[in-house]
């Protein structure tokens, strides 16, 4: 089958190879970006590695009618999204116009927050659902029908977190539980790359996510907290004790809807002293900004001018070296008696780069993204419509994740987060 993958960041290339490894279901793979040469060179790696026939193109994933013509032209049985979340409602649109399912790996955020036409609809959200998060599931789920009637399937967020994780919730309830009462989602990167400071995924996107309101759900409503407020220290397999604290996070929004009956669900992430202190120092100092400031008789946008001169995370896998730990914490009750539950993965960086030459961050995200595509392709998880994917049978996906790099443990009496 063919499928078109957009973008080629450090988790489109990991998507790519791995797709590469998949040549018995992608037989065709376009990679298109708005920078060919960094598809060519990807194409040119792996064009003696796979079955599959690899072409490249160009294109702006801002623009709907760019992206309908190299659809249209390559037709493919789906889009995978490993672009940037500002430009997931352009190519959702692409998607509709062309009858074509859509993957993606993470929600849907703006770019321009100031943004008035943008704002009204955002300040409405904030007084109705109580977070402040710029991202959130609202403005994808407003397509359900749209591609209901289309007949086509867009699955949202098959990434780890969300993504896995989604998949974890579905399938403790469905095998260890009959009731889940709370969840913690627990996102450990114990890796050390070696620089002063650096982020793991695009700068952009990963400092706006953790210098931002934390948040969680808790008996049917958002609780919200400043940046970081929220610490706690946990001992991960494979890692050892760290630091970790409370962030608001998409999925979380969805199984508040989609896991009946539970009660609380938070995320947290493990973040160094370093790390912080360099993003309160930038953030400080505006550079975390998205509103652009003259300079020098032009304009810039701090954050945008920060992520160059930044490492580039797609570069940090021949330096970082220890392990990741994620997965999800649940209790609840079976057959009457309370339980408790831990499915996690843990993945190597150095195991990571000398399988496709990249970083744990990366590659945990880019496999689930291939997995998500590959389950739609095959039309086992196949509806018309709009789905996170907890609302799927897990089973296939958990077998994917085993064969394809990202093995699962389960721990039937872990230690609570408090």
């Amino acid at each position: 089958m063919k499928i078109l993958i957009i973008g080629c960041g450090g988790v489109a290339q990991v998507a790519i190879k791995k797709c590469c490894q998949a040549d018995d279901v992608f037989t065709e793979i376009l990679i298109a970006s708005r920078t060919k040469s960094k598809c060519d060179a990807v194409a040119e790696e792996m064009k003696n590695r796979t079955k599959a026939k690899i072409t490249t193109a160009k294109v702006n994933a801002d623009d709907i009618g760019e992206l309908v013509a190299l659809i249209s032209s390559f037709k493919p049985s789906a889009v995978l999204n490993v672009a940037l979340p500002y430009q997931d409602l352009t190519i959702m649109e692409a998607c509709l116009k062309t009858g074509v399912d859509y993957i993606d790996t993470a929600n849907y955020e703006c770019e321009d927050t100031d943004d008035p036409k943008w704002r009204k609809i955002y300040e409405k959200r904030v007084k109705e659902k109580g977070f402040t998060a710029y991202f959130d599931y609202s403005w994808q789920w407003a397509y359900r029908e749209k591609f209901e009637k289309a007949g086509i399937c867009a699955l949202l967020g098959s990434g780890f977190d969300p993504g896995v994780t989604q998949v974890f919730s579905a399938y403790a309830q469905k095998h260890y539980f009959d009731t889940i009462e709370t969840i913690d989602i627990l996102d450990c990167n114990g890796g050390d790359h070696g620089y002063a400071f650096a982020t793991n995924f695009n700068p952009e996107i990963n400092l706006r996510e953790v210098s931002a309101n934390g948040s969680y759900w808790e008996n049917g409503k958002w609780i919200e907290t400043k940046p970081l407020e929220i610490k706690r220290e946990y001992d991960f397999d494979g890692v050892g004790k760290k630091d970790m604290y409370l962030l608001h996070h998409e999925e979380i929004e969805s199984l508040a809807e989609n896991i009946k009956g539970v009660k609380r669900i938070r995320f947290f992430m493990t973040f160094g002293q370093s790390y912080i202190q360099h993003m309160q120092c930038l953030k400080d100092v505006g550079m975390l900004s998205t509103v652009p400031v003259k300079f020098e008789g032009g304009e810039i946008v701090p954050i945008q001018f920060l992520k160059a001169l930044l490492p580039d995370p797609s570069t940090l896998g021949p330096r970082t070296k220890g392990k990741t730990n994620i997965g999800c914490i649940f209790t609840g009750y079976k057959d009457g008696k309370k339980k408790s539950l831990y499915i996690y993965n843990v993945c190597d960086h150095q195991e990571c780069y000398r399988e496709v030459g990249s970083q744990a961050i990366s590659y945990t995200t880019g496999v689930p993204a291939m997995i998500g595509a590959m389950l739609v392709v095959k039309g086992i998880w196949k509806k018309a419509g709009v789905f996170t994917a907890e609302e799927f049978d897990p089973d296939p996906y958990m077998e994917a994740l085993n064969k394809y790099g990202l093995p699962w443990r389960i721990s039937e009496d872990p230690v609570l987060v408090d």
